[in-house]
Formats: C-alpha cells, sequence, structure tokens
C-alpha cells in the first residue's frame, strides 16, 4: 500500500505587493483521504462482476491491503461507478434500439424482500439490462428497447413480445428442443415430438454447412424439402392430439392442454421459427441474452439473496450492462472499470 499525500501551498511571486500564487489538488483529488483508482476498481470488480457480496469483499480487500476499508466506503464506490457509467450505458441502449437484430430475455430477482423482473436486451456488441416491477408488456414498456426497435427481435416466443408489430420476430428454437425433449420423455406416445427434433437439428447442420462454405442462402432444395417436412409434421402432430370434446357447457374459452397449444403455437409462427434459415444472420437460438448477458443475476441473486432498494439494483444492472458491452468489445472487466474511475468511460465505442 502506497500512501502519497498532497499539500496546498501559497507560494509569494512578489514581496513588494504581496502577490502570491496559490497551487491546485490533481483533478482526481476530491477528497480529504481517498482510495486510489485501482483499489476502487477492484473493489467493484469484486462486487460486481464477481458476485461477491459487499461484506466479504471488505473482509477480502482489508485482509490482503491491511486497510480498515468500510462496507460504506465500497458501497460508495460502486453506486459513484454506476453514476460515472451512466451516460455511456445510455448511449449502449440506443445502439440496441438502432440495431439490426436483438436478443430479448427476462429473468426474475428479489428486490427488497419482492419479485421484480430484469429485462435483457443485447446484440453480438452491446448489452443493456434494465428493471421492472412487471415481466409482461408494462415491463418492456418501462425498458424502452422493444417500443422503438424496428429490426429482427430473437426471444423465446413469450406471448408479450408479439404485441410489438414494428419489428420482425425469430424464435429461439434451443426453447423449442427442451420443450420437445421433455414432450419425448414424459410422452413417449408423441411420435411427431422426437420427428420434429430431427427436423430442427437438420435445419441447424444444413444452415452450418452453408455459411462454412461461404454461401449466404440454402438450396431450393432444402428450402422446398424443411417445408414440406414442417408442415407434415404439424399435420401428424394434429391428428395425434384432436381438439377435446366439450362435455360440459362453460362459460369463456375452454383451456388447452399443453401438448395441444405447443403444436398450434409451431403452427402459428412457422416462418419465426424457419427464420434463422431464411436470414443467415439470424442464429438458432437465443443464448446470447438467456445464456450469457442475464445469467450473471441469477448468480448474484443466488449469493446474495435479493437486491436491498430499487437503486442499489439498478446500479448493478448499469454496471453489468457497461461491463458486459467492454468485454463484447475485447476489454477485460477490471480494465473497463478503472478506464470509467479515471473518466473515460466512452472507451469502448472506440
Amino acid at each position: 500500500m502506497n500512501v502519497t499525500e498532497h499539500q496546498l501551498l501559497e507560494i509569494p511571486i512578489c514581496m513588494l505587493h504581496g502577490d502570491t500564487r496559490k497551487g491546485a489538488f490533481p483533478t482526481n483529488v476530491k477528497s480529504t483521504v481517498q482510495y486510489g483508482e485501482n483499489l476502487q476498481a477492484l473493489s467493484v470488480a469484486l462486487n460486481t462482476v464477481g458476485a461477491v457480496s459487499v461484506k466479504r469483499t471488505h473482509e477480502i480487500l482489508s485482509g490482503v491491503f491491511n486497510i480498515p476499508i468500510a462496507t460504506g466506503t465500497i458501497s460508495n464506490m460502486v453506486k459513484r461507478y454506476a453514476d460515472a457509467v451512466s451516460e455511456t450505458v445510455n448511449r449502449i441502449k440506443q445502439k440496441i434500439t438502432e440495431s439490426g437484430l436483438g436478443h430479448f430475455d427476462e429473468t426474475g430477482t428479489r428486490v427488497d424482500k419482492k419479485l421484480w423482473w430484469v429485462h435483457d436486451a443485447s446484440n453480438s456488441e452491446f448489452t443493456y439490462l434494465d428493471i421492472s416491477p412487471k415481466r409482461r408488456h408494462l415491463g418492456m414498456e418501462q425498458c424502452g428497447v422493444l417500443p422503438s426497435f424496428h429490426g429482427i427481435a430473437m426471444h423465446d416466443c413469450w406471448t408479450s413480445y408479439w404485441n410489438y408489430k414494428d419489428c420482425r420476430h425469430a424464435v429461439c428454437c434451443a426453447h423449442l428442443l427442451r420443450e420437445l425433449t421433455g414432450l419425448t420423455e414424459n410422452y413417449p406416445e408423441q411420435k411427431w415430438a422426437a420427428a420434429f427434433i430431427d427436423l430442427l437439428l437438420a435445419m441447424k447442420k444444413v444452415k452450418d454447412k452453408a455459411v462454412e462454405a461461404g454461401k449466404e442462402s440454402l438450396s431450393y432444395y432444402h428450402y422446398h424439402k424443411f417445408d414440406k417436412q414442417y408442415d407434415k409434421l404439424i399435420k401428424q402432430a394434429r391428428e395425434e392430439n384432436p381438439l377435446p370434446v366439450a362435455t360440459e357447457k362453460k362459460r369463456g374459452r375452454k383451456k388447452k392442454e399443453k401438448i395441444l397449444a405447443l403444436v398450434e403455437r409451431l403452427e402459428k409462427y412457422k416462418a419465426p421459427v424457419c427464420l434463422f434459415i431464411h436470414n443467415f444472420k439470424v442464429p438458432f437460438d437465443n443464448n446470447q441474452a438467456s445464456e450469457r448477458d442475464i445469467r450473471m443475476i441469477k448468480v448474484k441473486t443466488k449469493v446474495s439473496g435479493c437486491f436491498r432498494s430499487e437503486d442499489v439494483v439498478r446500479d448493478y444492472l448499469k454496471i453489468m450492462s457497461y461491463v458486459g458491452t467492454a468485454h463484447k468489445q475485447g476489454r477485460n472487466a477490471y480494465d473497463a472499470i478503472r478506464k470509467a474511475f479515471s473518466g473515460c468511460p466512452k472507451f469502448i465505442f472506440a
């Protein structure tokens, strides 16, 4: 640990008239006593990217550097850093809104012992995370990306996403594979489900080979073949799962079985499901959002239990949006955090 002392001096420059010249502190010195950028960056990295609690961060740093750094000081560091990157995060949000392809997902977390929803909007270059007490359409509106998004929206087929008509939709086939796999394991008599899994994987395999060969589209033969197989399997699924016969007259719409609901979803959203073979810029899955960008929220929730307040979770999401974007630009988390503390958070756009 190195301690640097700055003293403010007044130097006389004219003995006759008594004029003096007064020094000035460095621009980064703003408190009577403060920690350096390296320690501040390490504290924020441990508490956010490392998902270490404030108390444990205090214990680690106090033990390693032999300094009595307080838990309140660590919390203030995180708050100052979130404020420092706030403008940059708003620019990240704008970049995703204007992009041609976006990945969208949501996950729950606890805020002051209540269930809130973290909404993720991301692509291969940028990550934007926001939070709302609402999960559905109202939550998406509050987070503000989808209402102005006009590109291709990749998601898990959650009903609320279809409210946005100004963008083109793509369905995550990895989610469909999990549903179909569960169907084959619990209902072996559903032969169409196993065949549909084979169809999706065959489509992915043909596309991957075409991409490796430098092609931008599939042949007419493959498009025609996959189209016929898709329709054939939907017809088979309909035959294996006919509409239930109404035995009682009840008011309202009859609830559909889960299997039949999946069949109707696959039939209705055939174009979004198959979009990844028609547009090679569209990936097979939505793992960019559901597995990579939003996973740390679940880790942080599991370690900490919950966030103490809305302000705390919003600061955390600002930092994770910034660090996640920096990582996609080839920057490590510690370096990105240190750059922001030094007053250069916009370096990730360089």
